[in-house]
């Protein structure tokens, strides 16, 4: 946040609206009636930056669903497919440090935008700069409050995942920390209904909602000692589990207390888990028209677990508004999606919102631990039954786009059109979809979307010893100025 076009602030905010606005009521004449949902955190600016866009669409007639408190991000994907809305803004920077915010976009399918409709509302935005509107222009009755409505039908949506289970009363005492963020009312909710609430411990100084994060470095639950609060909680009352929420609650963390300590499962290992545990709790046996999509840079595990078991497994590229347009594709297509992970711990349930949702994986994954006891014994049983697959993930923060652009280029000059060895290992495949070159097509064309706007380089290594190789992955993050190495075993 800050002053200048290049920053969000309260300008920013307005322009972008109007480029919204003129876009949604260009391309469908229900855009007025049908409205936009507009969600907010509690980040330093955002009630305010939710005001000014709502205030934009008023004064072009399009009525606004307003959530009236703060809300976690998933609330808003839910509220547009639930009310049919023409499109929903979420304001939040997610995870981000406390300087930052952001402007999420959701279309009428409750999925993030993607291509082209992205580029469609950049182009609107660049011909809407001049600024139409500074507060509320008197079109209040344009705004519809929803909360008090949509808080009990979403808790409904995520506490029938849980019958996938029979076992909640054995639900294991845990510590829960929402980093400062808006998670807690949205997870206490649920657990009320489920009626097991007496579970759950409460990191009491990182409990409610504070713009500054003062208990953490990064309010992000992957980062290093983010859950170590968290952890000293549990160790004072004999605790064995801890689970997180990042501040806008779409994201979900657990660690479990070994003999040898705390250990922290990592993204692929929680979604490989969930994976097993919808399959395992699926009624009917499942076939290729059932589906679980994992992102390009997550474990191998869940899709030698689909061969295994008879299930399809899709390949994404990173991002939850990829992998949640592509499950609309296939559901069009007749088949049935179930779950979707990335290995940045972001886990998505489409029968409760087309978009990761830290809530309602974190009461799934209580129903696992219900059935299971310990998820890291199971965990090990997985392995045992499908093959040890390790993640390996790292990132460098990069001061600004040129270093990152430079670090790509000495990459892709290694060798043309690609190195032959990366160390000790030789190359088996290359894939870059920036250049839009894959080694493994008949063509040389990728699969996946690919765009010159974005990093991403993937090779094969070959096996050395008793490994059978590594899937190494080295990409610009979309959304934080770093530059990420996933490892893959």
């Amino acid at each position: 946040m800050g002053a200048g076009f290049s920053r969000i602030n309260t300008l920013t905010i307005i322009q972008t609206s109007q480029g919204l606005a003129e876009h949604l009521l260009a391309t469908d004449s229900k855009t007025a009636k049908s409205g936009v949902v507009i969600g907010h955190d509690t980040r330093h600016n955002s009630e305010k930056f939710a005001e000014y866009a709502a205030a934009v669409l008023m004064q072009k007639g399009v009525k606004v669903w307003w959530y009236e408190g703060f809300v976690h991000t998933p609330m808003v994907p839910f509220a547009v497919k639930d009310l049919h809305a023409a499109a929903g803004i979420m304001i939040t920077a997610s995870h981000n440090p406390s300087q930052d915010n952001g402007y999420k976009v959701y279309g009428s399918n409750g999925a993030q935008i993607n291509s082209p409709v992205d580029i469609a509302i950049a182009t609107s935005i660049a011909r809407n700069l001049q600024p139409k509107v500074w507060g509320l222009d008197g079109s209040i009755h344009l705004r519809e409050n929803i909360l008090l409505s949509m808080k009990p039908k979403y808790r409904d949506a995520v506490t029938s995942q849980s019958q996938l289970s029979q076992q909640l009363q054995n639900t294991p005492k845990f510590v829960y920390t929402p980093l400062h963020g808006v998670g807690l009312p949205f997870f206490v909710t649920a657990m009320d209904q489920l009626q097991i609430s007496t579970s759950m411990v409460l990191v009491e100084e990182q409990a409610y909602p504070n713009p500054d994060f003062p208990t953490v470095k990064y309010p992000n639950p992957e980062e290093k000692g983010a859950l170590d609060l968290a952890m000293s909680t549990a160790d004072r009352g004999g605790i064995k589990f801890v689970i997180a929420n990042d501040p806008d609650a779409d994201r979900f963390a657990i660690a479990e207390k070994l003999e040898d300590g705390w250990n922290q499962l990592t993204g692929d290992q929680v979604g490989c888990l969930l994976a097993y545990y919808i399959f395992s709790a699926t009624p009917q046996s499942m076939n290729m028209d059932d589906c679980m999509l994992s992102s390009a840079v997550s474990s191998q595990m869940l899709g030698v677990m689909g061969q295994e078991e008879g299930f399809q497994v899709v390949e994404t590229l990173s991002g939850f508004k990829w992998s949640a347009n592509i499950a609309l594709e296939l559901q069009k297509a007749g088949k049935r999606v179930h779950f979707a992970y990335e290995e940045a711990i972001g886990y998505m349930i489409p029968n409760v919102v087309l978009d990761k949702d830290g809530i309602a994986a974190a009461i799934l994954f209580l129903s696992a631990c219900a059935s299971w006891g310990s998820p890291w014994a199971k965990l090990q049983q997985l392995y045992e039954q499908y093959g040890y697959f390790e993640t390996m993930n790292t990132y460098w923060r990069s001061p600004n786009f040129e270093t990152t652009l430079q670090a790509f280029e000495r990459i892709r000059a290694f060798g043309e059109p690609y190195p032959p060895q990366v160390g000790s290992r030789k190359v088996l495949r290359w894939r870059d979809l920036t250049q839009g070159y894959d080694s493994a097509t008949d063509d040389n064309i990728p699969s996946l979307p690919c765009s010159k706007s974005s990093q991403m380089i993937t090779c094969w290594l070959g096996g050395i010893g008793k490994d059978q190789g590594i899937r190494l992955t080295v990409r610009a993050s979309g959304t934080e100025p770093k530059i990420k190495c996933n490892s893959l075993q």
